[in-house]
This record gives C-alpha cells, sequence and structure tokens, in this order.
C-alpha cells in the first residue's frame, strides 16, 4: 500500500487505537491495551491531540465531539463494536475470547455499546483535560 493513502501520522502497519483522552472509561480502556497487549500491537491516540484531529478529518468524522471508539488498521476504519472486537480479538488469551460476540447481530452490539458510550460521563465521570501519557506508556502512543 502507497503510504499516501494513508491517514496523516500513520505508517504502513500501525494499529492505532482512537480515544477520548478525557473519558475516565476511555482511559481505562487505553490502560487495560497497555498492560495486556504484551506484543506490542497497538498504538493508542487521543482524539483531542493533534494527531487525533488530523486522523478524525481524514476520515471525515466530527473533531469537536466522537461519541465512539475508532480503531485504524491501515486506511481503514472501526468503530462501536466493530472497533471493540477487532482490538480484543488480536490480544491473548483470555480477552481474545470475547471476540466470539461478533456472531451477535452489529445492530445489536452497536446498540449495548451506544448506551455506554453515549453515558460515559454521567456513568465514569471525565477529566479536566488529557492525561499525559506516564513513562511506562513509552513508545504507546502515536505521535507525530
Amino acid at each position: 500500500m502507497d503510504a499516501t493513502q494513508l491517514p496523516p501520522f500513520i505508517q504502513p502497519g500501525d494499529r492505532v487505537v482512537l480515544f477520548d483522552g478525557v473519558c475516565k472509561l476511555c482511559n481505562g480502556w487505553a490502560k487495560f491495551l497497555v498492560r495486556h497487549d504484551r506484543a506490542r500491537l497497538f498504538k493508542l491516540c487521543s482524539v483531542q491531540s493533534a494527531e487525533g484531529q488530523a486522523i478524525l478529518q481524514w476520515f471525515g468524522l466530527p473533531t469537536d465531539h466522537l461519541e465512539t471508539m475508532g480503531y485504524v488498521e491501515g486506511s481503514a476504519l472501526l468503530v462501536r463494536s466493530d472497533a471493540v472486537l477487532r482490538i480484543v480479538a488480536q490480544l491473548p488469551a483470555p480477552w481474545r475470547w470475547a471476540a466470539w460476540l461478533r456472531v451477535l447481530p452489529r445492530g445489536l452490539r452497536d446498540w449495548a455499546y451506544d448506551r455506554i458510550a453515549l453515558n460515559r460521563y454521567r456513568l465514569f465521570g471525565r477529566y479536566d483535560s488529557c492525561l499525559l501519557p506516564s513513562a511506562d506508556h513509552a513508545g504507546r502512543f502515536l505521535q507525530g
């Protein structure tokens, strides 16, 4: 694949998880990935970062509010339950076993996903600003 066809800041072979950097649930998901992605398959990118904003623009998504997590692999973007299931399928067992949920109809999966995503601040809270990666997260975040 020609690198000019890739979203900004994405290199061939990158697998990038876009997440809401002020959402406590989303930050928990990012920390979960850092802890369980022992093979370091995924790079993390806050949608509030310059890199995240550029990627959202490239895919034609809103840059001021994104009600879903995104997963970028090459020039493809997955969102909602498809993104979550594609990510967990690449994690070691037992986490990859959750990918069997793919057998459920997408409409049902996305309905459940949306119930949590649309209420995430009320249910889990939010930070006043994006959290900065800690030293143990070195190399785990997409950087321009």
